[in-house]
């Protein structure tokens, strides 16, 4: 506009431009209205064309999935705190279903179960998002099992080994050391390049807190993944949680990475689940639980596995917790049988203090023994059979009664045995140390030895093949079988770790 011509002249062309421009076309947007408010759940009326799984929007800011389609109603999931949504409260679709931020942006975050952080870091980098429900691969995009996921836990990779793409329940009492067990399977992972996703559904914000304490001070923080939704969180939230932690594992898959996802645990899932179903009136079955329970829990771990053409693989460490060791519940024989084994953690094994308390009469695994390495399998082949064996042997000789020298023996290779596979949480241990402990208590070179002597040997022995040049851990990666020459070289290794240094130990308590 010139400088001279009057302010009026340059607002009224601006007018009337605006005038003479073609009216923007007409939003539509479909409103409806809220007619109940329960816990964590809302009944809403007048979204007819609403699809399942649509994130609607509440006028009071919080969100909510389409849960239940009825004719004239929608039962809708709160992800927001219910007291803010009132009854006649308008709500409007979005035509987004509900996803999930995925890629490396997220590695090294503590997010919810919607993207958004927890951590205090800032805000999220993502710029892709994935829906948190996606069909499961089918059997030709599938891979055969063949890879093992070393836990670095004795009791695990030597009895019951996970391969990558397995699911492989942990199941326990409370206080049993099932997150102990997962978390040190995640700690392992520091040199292997896996990444990984932790999944703490219906924590307390204690335990998710010492989890990440945990991780980060295992060096493990840069390639994990803490999806958190609590025990003071909606009901929403915490149902969706798996999934969004599934959908994130299954971005790293297609681009080619193997990952390891914990989801701890499926107990406080199917509780959750429970709940929303109650308060939107579906018909329960046993123990209450909709008859929808197991499908659920299978739709989402039947999404993990070894897949090919160039993805990776999802490993799958789903948590379920047992009340007085009951395997025969509801939600417990669900998972069983959707899973390929499950790692049994047993309370009375706790009492004895043998930590990690895995009853390996109890624990299977139906898919890892193909992907565990030849030189494990060599070692440990008999020792299922070793510790029922001694088990046995062990309550009968608790009568008193006499026993000749082959069964006294038995007895101490068992305890032997039994304690070579105990060990301190959050310190999982390279498969040649493991393999050099496992053969020296095999073999008897720990036999007669009291807990605390056996532990120093252990602990002795860990050293000198930590320092090994005999090729044993490189013969393991590569999958060789052990030979005799190594496990020679091995034991012999073991044995002068052991030998001189308890019977200089005991010369001096003399």
């Amino acid at each position: 506009m010139p400088a001279d011509s009057p302010p009026e002249t340059g607002v009224t062309e601006l007018i009337q431009r605006l005038l003479d421009s073609p009216a923007p076309p007409p939003r539509v947007s479909e409103m409806g209205r809220v007619k109940e408010v329960a816990d964590g759940v809302a009944i809403v009326t007048g979204l007819t064309s609403a699809l399942a799984d649509e994130v609607l929007a509440f006028a009071s800011g919080v969100r909510g999935i389409v849960f239940d389609l009825e004719p004239g109603r929608l039962g809708v999931v709160l992800l927001g705190p219910t007291e803010k949504v009132a009854p006649g409260e308008s709500v409007r679709r979005t035509h987004r279903v509900i996803g999930v931020p995925v890629g490396a942006a997220l590695l090294g975050r503590v997010v919810d179960p919607t993207g958004r952080p927890r951590d205090g870091q800032g805000p999220l980098d993502a710029t892709h998002d994935r829906p948190i429900e996606s069909p499961a691969p089918g059997i030709l995009d599938r891979r055969a099992v063949s890879r093992p996921l070393a836990t670095g836990i004795r009791a695990v990779d030597a009895a019951v080994p996970v391969g990558m793409g397995q699911r492989e329940l942990i199941i326990g009492d409370r206080q049993t050391g099932k997150t102990s067990i997962a978390v040190d399977a995640i700690l392992n992972q520091r040199d292997t390049g896996v990444h990984c996703i932790y999944c703490a559904i219906g924590q307390r914000g204690d335990a998710v807190a010492k989890v990440v304490g945990a991780i980060r001070e295992g060096g493990m923080m840069a390639r994990t993944v803490i999806v958190a939704a609590g025990d003071e969180d909606v009901p929403g939230l915490v149902h969706i949680a798996p999934y969004a932690a599934m959908s994130m594992a299954e971005a790293f898959a297609a681009r080619g990475h193997d990952v390891l996802l914990v989801l701890d645990d499926l107990t406080h899932h199917a509780r959750a689940y429970r709940e929303l179903s109650l308060l939107l009136r579906r018909p329960p079955g046993r123990e209450a639980f909709p008859g929808d329970i197991f499908f659920i829990h299978a739709r989402l771990l039947e999404r993990a596995g070894q897949f090919g053409e160039g993805r990776g693989s999802i490993t799958a460490l789903p948590v379920v917790e047992t009340q007085a060791e009951n395997l025969s519940a509801y939600i417990p024989t669900n998972l069983i049988s959707i899973t390929d084994g499950q790692i049994y953690l047993s309370p009375r094994l706790v009492r004895r203090n043998q930590f990690p308390a895995v009853d390996l009469g109890v624990s299977v695994s139906r898919v890892g023994g193909k992907a565990q390495a030849r030189a494990f399998r060599k070692v440990a082949g008999n020792l299922r059979v070793t510790l029922s064996q001694f088990e046995e042997l062990e309550d009968f000789a608790r009568f008193g009664t006499r026993l000749d020298e082959d069964t006294r023996a038995r007895l101490a290779r068992g305890a032997a045995v039994r304690t070579a596979l105990r060990q301190p949480e959050r310190d999982p241990m390279p498969a040649a140390e493991q393999l050099a402990i496992l053969l020296a208590a095999m073999e008897g070179l720990l036999d007669g030895l009291d807990e605390a002597r056996a532990l120093r040997a252990m602990a002795r022995v860990r050293d000198a093949v930590a320092g090994d040049d005999s090729g044993l851990a490189a013969s393991i990666a590569a999958d060789e079988p052990l030979t005799d020459e190594l496990r020679a070289a091995v034991l012999d290794r073991a044995r002068h770790a052991i030998g001189p240094a308890e019977g200089e130990g005991d010369d001096a308590d003399a």
